[in-house]
């Protein structure tokens, strides 16, 4: 069949054809921002999943929702070594600055400008990335303390209050938030506390690895409280057949259901991986309907294509000592495992592996679903770790 053609889209954050399965979230998102707009309390959101799940996706589907709706929205991605201050500070000034053209509420974004401008130029000294232009000269006692949590409650706050006088929201959607240090997190949680508290029109959908919601109640004990805490895991059967036959039939195309049932089978529902049996598939096809057999000949390939980029990118970042840790894990299965039966699967003691366990952690290659377990933050990674490091003498040396 014709590749050009094809509709599938494996990619980090592409879109895919068929956004199955998310309806929910983007229905609670939808009325969180309706309550706003009418003054009323609610929570801002926190996607938390594993790779692969489509996070990003949903994030960004959910800012082209609220952009829709005529919501002023903030896009942030947080990336390892970035500040918070200094990611935000641009971003906050364009949506000043937007908010400054509407006569409403051109006075409080213009007071926002200039709380903009103290807030980086005392912040400047701390955290040295900050880079903003200054459209305002700073108002003396104006979130220009120096002190990042107060300095930033004051901050959004005026954000908040020019976007009261203009009748929308401001919406703030941050991308792989775990990466983001936890007094840099605790001081965005304290200041999107104060304006709730306020009943400002401002919220936050985050995004991250499942280990941000306990972070994010380290760094502020009510953070639970203030946010809901989605889970974006696998999709159902149901909403996986949904990607795979929504997507070839708009194309004119058709595919056997068995060979669906298979690939639903193949990917456990996760979407990536998803997006990367259909492509396959699709291009292995000679013509519709796609049959069992174009999904077994195209497996080979897929499995190849994931190793050579959704996993080996990750992989390749670890030292032999952490390849070492992960392939016990997987020698005992897809997991969750207790840190002692990887400690035993090593001939170690668990102390010993503390290290080691807490720079995956950090690279965000595993996390701890409860004390003393440990899990892969990657879907199917034990079966990649397998076959990349087959055999078993993989413990005793380095690899």
């Amino acid at each position: 069949m014709d590749p050009i053609r094809n509709p599938f889209a494996p990619g980090a954050g592409s879109p895919p054809p068929e956004l199955a399965g998310r309806d929910s979230v983007r229905e609670k998102m939808r009325q969180c921002l309706g309550r706003l707009r009418i003054g009323r309390p609610a929570k801002s959101m926190m996607l938390v999943g594993l790779r692969g799940v489509g996070k990003t996706v949903l994030l960004d589907q959910m800012m082209k929702d609220a952009e829709s709706a005529g919501v002023i929205a903030v896009r942030i991605e947080a990336p390892e070594g970035r500040s918070l201050p200094a990611m935000l500070a641009p971003h906050l000034r364009l949506g000043l600055l937007r908010l400054s053209r509407l006569a409403q509420a051109a006075d409080y974004a213009i007071r926002g400008l200039r709380a903009l401008a103290g807030f980086a130029s005392k912040l400047k000294m701390t955290y040295n990335d900050i880079e903003v232009g200054f459209d305002y000269d700073p108002e003396p006692g104006l979130a220009d303390n120096g002190e990042l949590e107060g300095d930033l409650s004051m901050l959004l706050e005026q954000v908040g209050l020019a976007a009261k006088a203009a009748n929308t929201i401001v919406a703030i959607y941050i991308d792989e938030l775990q990466y983001v240090k936890e007094e840099q997190l605790a001081a965005f949680i304290s200041a999107l506390h104060r304006c709730s508290q306020k009943q400002l029109p401002i919220t936050a959908v985050g995004a991250g690895l499942p280990q941000l919601r306990g972070k994010m109640g380290e760094a502020k004990s009510y953070a639970e409280r203030l946010f809901d805490f989605p889970e974006i895991g696998a999709l159902s059967t149901l909403d996986a057949t949904e990607a795979i036959v929504k997507p070839i039939e708009d194309e004119g195309v058709e595919i056997d259901a068995s060979a669906v049932a298979l690939i639903a089978e193949q990917t456990k529902g996760y979407p990536y991986f998803l997006q990367e049996w259909g492509k396959h598939a699709w291009d292995v096809a000679e013509h519709s309907p796609i049959s069992i057999n174009d999904v077994k000949n195209a497996s080979t390939q897929t499995i190849a294509a994931l190793d050579e980029s959704f996993f080996r990118v990750r992989f390749d970042r670890l030292t032999p000592k952490e390849k070492q840790y992960l392939r016990a894990m997987a020698e005992l299965g897809a997991g969750p495992h207790r840190s002692g039966d990887i400690a035993d699967e090593l001939g170690r003691i668990t102390s010993s592996l503390g290290p080691i366990r807490s720079s995956l952690i950090a690279k965000g290659m595993i996390w701890s679903p409860t004390h003393g377990d440990t899990a892969f933050t990657v879907p199917l990674f034990d079966e990649f770790m397998k076959r990349i490091i087959p055999g078993k003498d993989w413990a005793q040396a380095d690899v």
